[in-house]
């Protein structure tokens, strides 16, 4: 670009200007007498003027170029250009406007004055009027131009405009670059030599204050020029960025700024800067930079600052030592940054507002957590007692073969069952069966030809009759497309139609003495009524084509219907109401459960009403003859509540609605579907499992429980999953066709299963039981159970130390039989369960055993099982030595990371045959089942015709982990496939197949169940020393828990009295309880507990422990004397004659009850 001699006006065309006042920005510095160029050595003149250095052959950079070649990037200019004619393209722009004058702080250097630029970040640069600036700085050679920090153009704040600023008469600084994300190199100090200092480059430099720090008068330095000199030190008692980086690391620092091209700096320079502005009075404390601090020309340090990727608390300082130009405390910082916010808090609280409880992660599953609960509230779950629950699933056959009819159903509520004719309903048609022949369909109907045009079917129903024949033999049929077909079902005869009578897919039917109930999805009703008989007679049944329905309204989508009593009980999802809960006194959500009088002309719309506690959404309701006046209602995450419904003479109630009496939660998944059979409440869930439960007793009982819709294995150690159960119900005509009660239950795998609903077979079993003294023969025999927590001691221990070490399976094995000594008094079965073989906290011996269970290589096995080995083979010496005359042999052993079971058997008892079905199995429960070092060992065989099991468990440690002791306890005990299917039925209980544990006829447990007392540790040892054992029993969480808490799964289980002083934990060779830091509790860990199905057959003889110091347990005993049975098969077929005899009797009685409670309820 050329310029013209006389006048100087530019001839190229230079770019737009976008801001008018640039204009009069360069005719202010073109006017000002401290505009002329200062020189040194020729540098400041290359600055000022390009065209006086050395000529250069580069071509001349065009209007979107810097001076050499590079595109320029607009982004980084300071300040648009306000017209084409006030840039010279030959020479550098000028710099932007100073900020505005006002109070400042003193740098660290000598040389400056240190504003506080916190709040001057956010504030707008004004253009103060005549001012004059310092020539414009030219673009060094092969350095793109730097970049202007964005709030330098950024119009006038609302807050603070631009007149609220005084005059500045002073050389202010540009405001400083940011650096770009990628370049790291500011985040070292760099400080550059005052010789080498160019006063152009200080002109940039503008003072910060860190806001993570607490003094705000810390100063930090400003972005310098990077230099390949070695920085200068800082100067004596002033801080510097060395020591302010040293308390703050550089990943630990937000980038507030950034740099996209270095500086460099002119050598040979040394100017004088000029001073840095003044606060505006108010804004922040600063002192006036004095004379001498303005004649040091030392460049400020680089800011110190955190990264964006951390958070950091504002309280930490990023310098050794605060400013020694602080005088006055500082005032509240403004935000600072970019975007003007300040850094997020870690935590979201506004000021004034209370802090929030502690964040207390949940106790994990095995903790060593030793905290000590001072409650001694018990923790009640309302959960029914299921200790005797027999899980026999009480199948019923219709074929002379016993073989269960394998029917599917593709829509859950359009499927009918009358005695032995089942109808059930695809998409576009019917299929009738006859139960008795075949499961596959006799007759299959099209909807197309039954109808006369295409349609789906939606739900159907039986129609009552007055005649007794047609009763379970015309159906209705609603369709999707709001037609109603009339059908029978014996010739497949379409007797009536009737098109479009509702306007939606009709959802429901129901049959209500005799009439009809239709119901569509927008919730409109059709009550379809018999015209009655003048004459007083029967009159005619209802007709699609001749009765004119009434209309009723009710609420749209849902979740159930269910009519009891002649009232249409109704619920939906998402209408709930807010109670102030009874038992919290606390506002919760609950269901409002609607209530309709639909066959009561000129009635009301509906009675709502809603539970006393809180429950989850209703599903389902039902009745049960057993308990007249009640109504049960189902509702998500197992709760039940019951309503008693108000009588016709009570003067109290005059809208008749129902009264919630209780809630209570009955599972632990939701109730999907509820059904009433005699005196039973039927419950399908959502896992696919149906409960029977005795609800005439407190607490309820679950009698029955069957996985009915099972579905694919989830995975090790977590059972089975099913899907839901969508629908139970009783066949009501099948009272008088059959003479059974049949339960019909459709799941989710549209798979139809049909149940005795009496449960015939187990009333058989609990009657023979009554009787089995006359048919079988029984004998006593003794059983020693022994538990010890090793702590990894090994066999030889016990022969150092006293004699208590040193006999101690001598006094143990004698413990069977106090009064007796000699080959008579020994033991028929002996049971030793050790947990703790090896060094848990060993990692590597602990994985050697892992994986030496999984290789196949015999050195890594043997080197593994070397620890087993050794007590076994002081175990077998142990008997020799107590026994001499008496011979042992092990029919179980096995070892699980830690856990070793051996079970011992007199040979006696082998050489008669008599023990059978020998099996072991283990369980892990560590690491949420994959990890043995938490499990159990489980042991069977069976004697006689007894079955028994033996189990040797280490549970979840930890003072407050009561939940996940419970929690093993229960996958141990309803662990499935641990056992292959049984030859022996007559030895197992419960119509198991000797799979589980609880088919077992006699459970013996042991191990360290790590069940502790919650009580003080001082208190505990207080009541040891004096020998109360019995004060600590009510704090015990063991017995708590079999006595209050009815889910937990050892209910039914007994315990010898507890008689001995607790045994965990010890220190090693001590009598003392732990002195270690932890300084745990005592308690009775190791605990031994049995289950008989007669109780009488199990006997406790002797319950205690032993004095051995080599581990921190104390190891304990249970002798029993165990009658076992053999059965007499052909007396035990007699009786068993006898005893179904007479159940023929009773299930007749209980089919006149039923039938007499459905007729009241209209439904026959």
């Amino acid at each position: 670009m050329e310029k013209h001699p006389t006048n100087g006006v530019d001839t190229d065309r230079s770019p737009p200007v976008h801001n008018l006042r640039s204009k009069f920005e360069q005719l202010a510095l073109d006017q000002s007498p401290t505009s002329r160029p200062r020189q040194s050595n020729g540098t400041q003149r290359e600055f000022l003027d390009p065209s006086a250095a050395s000529p250069s052959p580069r071509p001349r950079a065009a209007s979107n170029t810097t001076s050499n070649g590079t595109p320029f990037d607009i982004s980084h200019s300071l300040r648009p250009s306000s017209s084409s004619s006030d840039l010279n393209p030959g020479a550098k722009r000028p710099p932007p406007p100073p900020p505005p004058s006002r109070p400042s702080k003193i740098m660290p250097s000598s040389n400056f004055s240190n504003p506080d630029l916190s709040a001057a970040l956010l504030r707008p640069v004004p253009i103060p009027p005549n001012k004059a600036h310092a020539s414009p700085r030219p673009q060094s050679p092969g350095i793109p131009p730097p970049p202007r920090h964005k709030l330098a153009t950024a119009p006038a704040s609302p807050r603070q405009p631009p007149s609220a600023y005084p005059p500045d008469t002073s050389n202010k600084p540009p405001i400083p670059p940011r650096h770009a994300k990628s370049d790291t190199s500011f985040l070292k100090p760099q400080v550059q030599n005052t010789d080498n200092m160019n006063t152009n480059m200080l002109d940039t430099y503008i003072r910060t204050i860190s806001p993570f720090s607490d003094d705000d008068t810390t100063p930090t330095a400003p972005p310098t020029h990077p230099s390949r000199r070695k920085p200068a030190p800082p100067p004596s008692g002033e801080s510097s960025l060395a020591s302010s980086e040293s308390d703050l690391s550089v990943s630990s620092r937000s980038s507030r700024y950034r740099t996209d091209a270095p500086f460099t700096s002119s050598p040979n320079t040394s100017p004088v800067p000029p001073p840095l502005p003044f606060r505006r009075p108010g804004s922040g404390p600063g002192l006036a930079s004095s004379s001498s601090e303005e004649s040091t020309n030392t460049s400020p340090p680089l800011p110190a600052r955190p990264s964006p990727n951390l958070t950091i608390s504002p309280h930490i300082s990023t310098s050794d030592s605060p400013s020694p130009s602080s005088s006055t405390p500082s005032s509240s910082r403004k935000p600072f940054g970019s975007h003007g916010l300040p850094p997020p808090p870690t935590r979201t609280i506004l000021p004034g507002d209370p802090l929030p409880a502690p964040r207390r992660p949940p106790t994990p599953a095995y903790s060593d957590d030793e905290s000590v609960d001072e409650s001694d509230e018990p923790v009640v779950d309302p959960l029914p007692d299921s200790s005797r629950t027999s899980r026999r699933p009480p199948v019923m056959s219709f074929h002379y073969a016993n073989v269960e009819p394998n029917i599917h159903a593709a829509i859950p509520g359009a499927v009918c069952v009358a005695g032995t004719c089942a109808v059930v309903a695809g998409t576009h048609h019917l299929r009738v069966y006859d139960l008795v022949v075949s499961d596959v369909s006799k007759m299959t109907l099209e909807m197309k030809a039954v109808v006369g045009k295409e349609c789906k079917i939606a739900s159907m129903e039986w129609r009552p009759s007055v005649v007794r024949e047609e009763r379970g033999c015309v159906l209705w049929v609603g369709t999707k497309e709001g037609h109603l077909v009339e059908v029978d079902v014996r010739s497949g005869v379409v007797r009536e139609r009737r098109y479009n009578a509702h306007h939606g897919a009709v959802n429901h039917i129901f049959r209500y003495g005799r009439s009809m109930v239709t119901i569509d999805e927008s919730g409109k009703g059709f009550v379809w009524a018999p015209t009655p008989d003048p004459d007083g007679g029967a009159g005619v049944d209802v007709s699609l084509e001749k009765t004119t329905p009434r209309v009723v309204r009710i609420g749209e989508h849902c979740a159930f219907l269910k009519i009891i009593q002649g009232r249409l009980w109704t619920a939906t999802r998402g209408d709930t109401q807010a109670i102030l809960s009874a038992s919290s006194s606390a506002k919760v959500q609950v269901p409002v459960i609607k209530i309709y009088d639909i066959f009561k002309p000129g009635a009301r719309g509906s009675i709502a009403v809603v539970p006393s506690e809180y429950v989850g959404a209703a599903l389902s309701a039902t009745v049960v003859a057993g308990t007249p006046g009640l109504v049960y209602v189902g509702h998500e995450a197992g709760w039940m509540s019951i309503w008693s419904l108000p009588s016709s003479s009570s003067p109290d109630n005059d809208d008749g609605a129902p009264t919630c009496i209780e809630v209570m939660r009955i599972s632990h998944t939701d109730v999907i579907s509820l059904e009433g059979v005699h005196d039973r409440l039927w419950v399908g869930s959502r896992s696919g499992g149906i409960a029977v439960y005795d609800v005439g007793v407190r607490p309820w009982v679950v009698t029955n429980a069957w996985a009915a819709h099972p579905g694919t294995t989830a995975g090790s150690g977590s059972g089975k999953t099913g899907v839901p159960v969508a629908r139970i119900s009783v066949d009501v005509y099948g009272i008088d066709r059959i003479g059974r009660v049949c339960v019909l239950s459709v799941g989710r795998d549209e798979q139809i299963r049909f149940w005795d609903g009496l449960c015939g077979l187990d009333w058989v079993d609990e009657e023979l039981l009554k009787y089995e003294h006359t048919f079988a023969k029984t004998r006593p025999l003794r059983v020693l159970v022994v538990s010890w927590n090793l702590d990894a001691a090994r066999p030889e221990y016990l022969n150092t130390g006293d004699a208590t070490n040193t006999n101690f399976f001598t006094d143990a094995l004698h413990s069977a039989s106090p009064s007796g000594s000699g080959p008579s008094a020994a033991p028929d079965i002996v049971s030793f369960g050790f947990q703790e073989v090896i060094d848990l906290e060993d990692t590597k011996l602990a994985a050697r055993n892992l994986l030496a269970s999984a290789s196949s290589s015999n050195s890594a096995a043997d080197r593994v099982s070397s620890a087993y080995r050794r007590w076994g083979d002081r175990l077998a010496g142990a008997l020799r030595e107590a026994f001499p005359g008496t011979k042992y042999s092990v029919v179980c052993t096995h070892s699980l990371v830690g856990l070793f079971s051996v079970v011992f058997v007199r040979d006696g008892e082998r050489e008669r045959g008599a023990i059978r079905e020998v099996g072991v199995a283990h369980v892990k429960r560590g690491m949420k089942g994959r990890y043995g070092n938490k499990g159990a060992i489980i042991s069977r065989f069976v004697l006689d015709d007894t079955s028994i099991c033996l189990i040797n468990w280490h549970l979840a440690a930890g003072q407050s982990a009561v939940r996940q002791r419970n929690g093993d306890v229960t996958a141990i005990l309803e662990k499935g496939a641990l056992f292959p299917e049984t030859h022996f039925p007559f030895a197992y209980v419960g119509g198991g197949d000797g799979t589980m544990i609880l088919d077992h006829e006699i459970v013996i447990t042991s191990g360290d169940m790590n069940y502790r007392i919650d009580h003080r540790r001082d208190a505990i040892i207080s009541s040891i020393r004096s020998n109360d054992l019995s004060s600590l029993l009510t704090h015990d969480q063991l017995l708590r828990e079999l006595k209050h808490n009815r889910a937990c799964r050892l209910r039914g289980f007994s315990e010898g009295p507890l008689t001995f002083a607790p045994t965990y934990k010890y220190d090693r060779h001590t009598d003392d309880y732990d002195t270690s830091e932890k300084r745990r509790a005592p308690a009775w860990c190791d605990r031994v507990l049995w289950r008989s199905r007669v109780p009488e057959r199990v006997r406790l003889v002797g319950y205690r422990r032993y004095e051995v110091d080599v581990s921190d347990h104390r190891p304990v005993s249970a002798a029993f004397e165990v009658t076992v049975k053999r059965l007499e098969s052909g007396e035990r077929g007699r009786v068993k004659k006898a005893v179904q005899e007479r159940w023929v009797g009773e299930q007749e009685r209980i089919l006149r009850e039923a039938k007499k409670f459905y007729v009241g309820q209209a439904l026959i």
